[in-house]
């Protein structure tokens, strides 16, 4: 008898609609990410890495920080998921993506940052 009352009591799922706003959207360009986190966020720097070389000088990269990005760890967990996804996808129609072209020494660091 429960059973047939359990149809009734459910709440019904109501249709909800999404308007997004991209009035005041920025776009930047990123070959590089920095992170760090606390117990309650993580903090992603989204920035350019730019090689310099001077004379008499040992070669030095420059990581300019165009934007900072801060979730909470529920929001970066549906981010990596949605990240995943999108490279899943990218790659069976399109291949693997090479990480490190050439193979020539330069490795990923840890937190993301290369």
């Amino acid at each position: 008898m429960a059973d047939e009352q359990q149809p009734q009591n459910r709440p019904q799922q109501q249709q909800v609609q999404l308007r997004i706003d991209e009035s005041k959207m920025t776009s930047t360009y990123a070959n590089t990410i920095r992170t760090h986190n606390t117990q309650d966020e993580l903090v992603m720097d989204f920035g350019m890495n730019i090689p310099m070389q001077s004379p008499n000088q040992a070669p030095t990269i420059v990581f300019t920080v165009g934007s900072r990005v801060i979730m909470n760890w529920a929001g970066a967990k549906r981010l990596a998921m949605s990240l995943g996804g999108a490279v899943r996808q990218y790659e069976e129609r399109n291949g693997e993506i090479d990480i490190n072209p050439g193979g020539g020494g330069q490795q990923q660091q840890p937190g993301g940052e290369q």
